[in-house]
Order: structure tokens, then sequence, then C-alpha cells
């Protein structure tokens, strides 16, 4: 075997250069990419004033038993410093495992998550099937997509506000069922009916985004695959099997998560649904703002303690919803 050498350097030819240092490779890049730096500077930025500082500021008072109490306020010309101490993990410990952990923690955890669950099922199906209904050759289609689209285009607090004004006790829903000699159901009192109309608010407000995602899917399949299906002899139900509903995944994903997360931290609804008098109509993110600014005193620490396990549980529901969807997609590649 035959080593050429370099009498000039001393080194075999074929060596590979030795890896600059992270220092020289930083000023490379610097070198060669300032313009994108630059671009993306006021992004950043902003980011990090308007997100990271105030979640890293939010994790530190997890840390603390902040309260309105002990936290710096100014009373007229008196400015009271900040009292409250380190205490470490003993707020989330309390919040998991202590003595009214189900109360103010599992019980709301429960009903969130049936929340999400019901309210994504509802839009997804509600929404497709709007969207193949618009996705058809029809008369007034243009009317009917936007008539449909008006309840997602309406500010939300106009909607909700709407809806509680019809389902009080006095409103035309219950004038509508007395009329009809039918049971008046008290929506805005009973937890039961709460929940219902929280559930039945949401669904009005979030089907139309379902739907418009949807639809755009829909036309972006190619109409030659239902063609090559229908000559196969394929019924309209293997059509939608095996072409819709693979053809809508890209699509269909993507909008199933946002869902979940828009729908896991809804706060608006049920805030002007209810206010704070529905104790067990209220989701995590809303009992965590009673917590911070609905009671005295007012318990900052453990109101951000609540977000910060509310962003931990969405992290770890997006990880394995992206591993389980990869899962799918390599299997059905192979």
């Amino acid at each position: 075997m035959t080593v050429a050498i370099d009498r000039a350097t001393g080194k075999r030819r074929g060596d590979r250069a030795p890896k600059p240092g992270l220092g020289r490779r930083i000023k490379h890049g610097y070198q060669r990419h300032w313009y994108a730096y630059a671009m993306i500077a006021p992004v950043t930025i902003v980011l990090g004033v308007l997100v990271l500082y105030p979640l890293a500021y939010g994790f530190y008072l997890t840390l603390t038993d902040a309260n309105s109490l002990n936290s710096a306020r100014t009373i007229g010309v008196n400015e009271i410093e900040a009292t409250y101490k380190f205490i470490g993990l003993d707020n989330y410990a309390d919040i998991l495992w202590g003595e009214t952990a189900y109360d103010r923690f599992w019980s709301h955890f429960v009903w969130t998550v049936v929340w999400t669950a019901l309210c994504v099922t509802l839009h997804c199906t509600i929404g497709l099937g709007l969207a193949l209904l618009l996705n058809q050759k029809l008369r007034g289609r243009t009317f009917y997509r936007m008539i449909l689209i008006l309840p997602w285009a309406v500010p939300t607090f106009v909607t909700v506000f709407g809806w509680r004004f019809m389902l009080a006790d006095g409103g035309i829903i219950n004038s509508f069922l007395e009329t009809l000699h039918l049971p008046t159901p008290q929506w805005l009192e009973d937890t039961f009916w709460q929940r219902f109309t929280a559930i039945m608010v949401n669904t009005w407000c979030g089907v139309p985004f379902m739907m418009l995602s949807l639809l755009g899917g829909l036309q972006s399949i190619d109409s030659s695959l239902y063609e090559a299906a229908e000559m196969d002899g394929a019924t309209a139900w293997q059509r939608f099997r095996y072409v819709t509903l693979p053809g809508l995944s890209s699509v269909s994903s993507t909008v199933v998560l946002l869902g979940v997360i828009w729908t896991f931290n809804q706060f608006t609804i049920i805030f002007l649904l209810f206010g704070n008098t529905a104790p067990d109509a209220q989701i995590l993110v809303t009992w965590a703002y009673y917590l911070g600014f609905g009671q005295q005193p007012r318990d900052f620490a453990q109101s951000a303690a609540y977000g910060i396990l509310l962003l931990a549980i969405l992290i770890v529901f997006t990880s394995f919803y992206r591993r389980w969807l990869n899962r799918n997609e390599q299997q059905l590649a192979i």
C-alpha cells in the first residue's frame, strides 16, 4: 500500500482537515449568513420579550410562595417590597399530591381532557361532513360557504354573549321549549347543562375553521383517483375510505393537533359564559386564572404552576402525537 505525502506540509494526501473550533465556526457562520441573522433578529427579540421572559419569570414564581399579600406593590405613595420565599417544588407537589389535589387539579384535568376530546371530535366530524357537501357541485355553493363561515368570522365574545342571552332562563331557547311544553334546562346553572352548553358553543365557534381546512384538503386531491376507483367498481364508502381519508391525512393531522391545543387552552368561551360562577365547568386554564386573579388573596405561585403544567402536558401530547403520525406514515410507505 502506497501513501502519498505532500512534501511541502509533510501531511498525507487525502487526510481530512482538522475540525475548526466552536468560536471559529460561529464566526464563519455569521460572516456567511449575517443577512439572515439580521432579518430574524427583530422577531427573536419580540419573542424573547413577549414569550421567553414571561415564561422564565412564571417558572421562577412556581418555585416561590408568591401571592398578592407578599408580592411587591404600591399603595398610595408607599412602595412595599416583596417578602415571598423560595420553596422549591412544593407548589407542584401540593397540586399533584396534596390533600385537595383531586378537587383543585385532577377533577379539572379529567374534565379538560373530556372537553377537548368531545369538542375536537365534533369539530372534525361536522367539519368534514360540511366540507364534503360543499365540495360537491351544487347551486348556491358560494352562498352556503359564506353563511357557514360566519360563526368563525364574528368575534368570539359577540358569539358567546349571544348564546348566553339565548340560553338564559327567559331567553329565546327556553321560551321556545315552553311553547312546545318541553322541559327547560338550566343551561347556565346546572353542572351537566353548563358543560353541555360549553361544548355546544365551542363546537359552533370551531367547526368553520375545521370545515375550511378540510375543504382545502379535499380540493387538493387529484380527481383522477376517484375516476380510477369508480372504474374499478369501488363503492362510495370505499372511495371515501381509501381515497378521501388518505388524501386528507396531511391536512387533518395538522388541524387536529391545532384543534387539540386551542381547545385545551380555550379560555374565552368558558370564562365569558360562566365567569367564576361554575366551578365544576372550569377547565385547567380558567381554573388557573381563578387562582391568580379571581380570589383573595391571589395565589400567583399556584396559578403559574398550573400554567407550567399545562405547557408540559401539551408538549408531551404533541411529541407522542407526532411520533404516532410518523410511525403510521412509515407503515403506509412500506
